[in-house]
C-alpha cells in the first residue's frame, strides 16, 4: 500500500535556484507535498551544471536538492508562459517559494502581494540573502558569504585561515526555516483560512546558527575564538588523537568525566580540584587536554571505542565519507535511498520517520521541462 504522507494534496510551486530553495522544496517533497519546480527554459537551474560528479547529464548536488520534484521549463517574461503559470498558481498551488534575486520576481507579476491579491489562502514564501529591510537588503548573498559576516568562520577552525563550514549549512539551513514557516502557516490557515507571506534570509540563518555565541558574547564581552572541535563551555568534549586516527570524545558532565577518567587509568584525575569540576576543567584545558591526549594517542582509535563505549563514555570514531556510506547504523536506518534500478546514486532521505516509516524515493531530479504539461498544456510538452 502507498505510504500516506503528511503533506499529501498540497501543492507547491518553487521558483528557486542553487541550494536554499530547492532545499526547502525537496522538504515538502519528501513530506509528500506535490512540487513543481519552475526553470528557466535556456539553461535551467545553475547548480544543474555544479559538477563533476555528475549523474547522467546533471550534478549530483542537483539531484541532491530536487528529488521528489516535478519540473516545468518556462519563460516568465513570455506574457503566454507567465500567464500560464500564474493561472496555475490560482486554480491549484498552496504554496509558492520564490529566491530569485531582490527585486526581480515583482516586475515579473508573481510576487507576494499581486498573488496573494489574487488568491487570498495562498502561501507565499520570499528566500533572500539579506531580508527585506536594511542597508543590505538588495545585495546578493551566497553560503560562505554569510557564514562570513554571521561570524560563523570566525569561530570554525584552528586559528589559522579561515575555514568554511564542509557542507552548505547557511543554505540548507536556509531552507529548513523556510519548509518550518511555510508548515506553520498551513497550519495557521488550517485555523483561519487565510494565507501568509513567509520570509526568511540566509543571513537571519547564519545569525541563528551564533545563538549560543552571541549569548555568550553578551554576557561576558568575550569576542570567541575558533576552537577546532572543542567546545568553549564544556571539557572534554573535542576530538583526540589516537595512534592511528581520532576519535570524538564528549564528557559533557562530572559523572562522564569520572567514567572517561577511570576507564584510561586515570581515576586520581576526578579528585584534582584542577579537574573534578566542568568549571574547573574549562579554565584548565590548557593542561587536561594535552594529558588526555598524550594516553590516548598510546592505542588505537577501534581500541578507545570499545573502551570508552563500555565504560559509559560517548565517544566516536572521524570517519570518511565512504565509511559513513558503509556504516552498519546508517544501513540499519535506512537513509541513504536508491531508486528502483539504480545502483550508482544513493540520495540522503529526510531524517523523519512517520509510525515508523521514512517517506520513500519516490522520483529523481526531473530533467528540464519534464513536466511542461503540467502547466503549458501537453503542446507545449517536451
Amino acid at each position: 500500500m502507498e505510504q500516506k504522507l503528511p503533506l499529501d494534496g498540497v501543492t507547491v510551486v518553487e521558483i528557486c535556484h542553487s541550494f536554499a530553495g530547492p532545499y526547502a522544496g525537496s522538504i515538502l517533497a519528501q513530506l509528500g507535498a506535490n512540487v513543481i519546480k519552475v526553470e528557466n527554459p535556456g539553461r535551467g537551474d545553475d547548480a544543474r551544471a555544479w559538477g563533476p560528479p555528475n549523474w547522467g547529464n546533471t550534478s549530483t548536488s542537483y539531484h541532491a536538492m530536487n528529488r521528489d520534484k516535478s519540473g516545468i521549463a518556462l519563460d516568465m517574461k513570455d506574457e503566454t508562459e507567465a500567464a500560464a503559470l500564474r493561472r496555475f498558481i490560482v486554480e491549484e498551488a498552496d504554496v509558492v517559494i520564490q529566491s530569485l534575486r531582490a527585486g526581480a520576481i515583482d516586475p515579473l507579476g508573481f510576487g507576494a502581494a499581486e498573488l496573494r491579491a489574487l488568491k487570498p489562502s495562498l502561501i507565499y514564501c520570499n528566500l533572500s540573502a539579506f531580508g527585506n529591510v536594511g542597508p543590505l537588503k538588495g545585495k546578493p548573498g551566497y553560503d560562505p558569504l554569510v557564514q562570513a559576516r554571521s561570524g560563523l568562520m570566525s569561530v570554525t577552525g584552528n586559528g589559522g585561515d579561515p575555514v568554511r563550514i564542509g557542507t552548505s549549512i547557511v543554505d540548507m539551513g536556509s531552507g529548513m526555516w523556510c519548509a518550518i514557516g511555510i508548515l506553520a502557516a498551513l497550519n495557521k490557515r488550517n485555523q483561519t483560512g487565510e494565507g501568509t507571506t513567509v520570509d526568511a534570509s540566509l543571513f537571519e540563518t547564519g545569525l541563528s546558527w551564533m545563538t549560543v555565541h552571541m549569548a555568550g558574547y553578551s554576557a561576558s564581552g568575550i569576542v570567541r575564538k575558533p576552537m577546532g572541535s572543542g567546545l568553549v563551555e564544556i571539557v572534554p568534549h573535542q576530538a583526540f588523537t589516537t595512534c592511528d586516527g581520532h576519535v570524538m570524545i564528549a564528557a559533557a558532565n562530572d559523572s562522564l568525566f569520572s567514567k572517561l577518567a577511570t576507564a584510561i587509568g586515570r581515576a586520581d584525575l576526578t579528585t584534582d580540584p584542577l579537574y573534578s569540576t566542568n568549571n574547573a576543567r574549562v579554565i584548565n584545558r590548557e593542561t587536561l587536554i594535552p594529558l588526555l591526549n598524550s594516553i590516548l594517542a598510546t592505542n588505537t582509535a577501534s581500541h578507545w571505542v570499545d573502551v570508552l563505549d563500555a565504560a559509559g563514555v560517548p565517544i566516536a570514531p572521524l570517519q570518511t565519507i565512504d565509511q559513513v556510506a558503509k556504516d552498519p547504523q546508517a544501513e540499519a536506518l535506512g537513509i541513504f535511498q536508491k531508486p528502483e534500478g539504480v545502483s550508482d546514486l544513493a540520495l540522503t532521505g529526510i531524517p523523519l520517520n512517520f509510525d515508523g516509516q521514512r517517506p520513500a524515493l519516490r522520483r529523481l531530479a526531473p530533467d528540464l521541462g519534464q513536466h511542461n504539461e503540467l502547466v503549458l498544456g501537453k503542446e507545449e510538452s517536451k
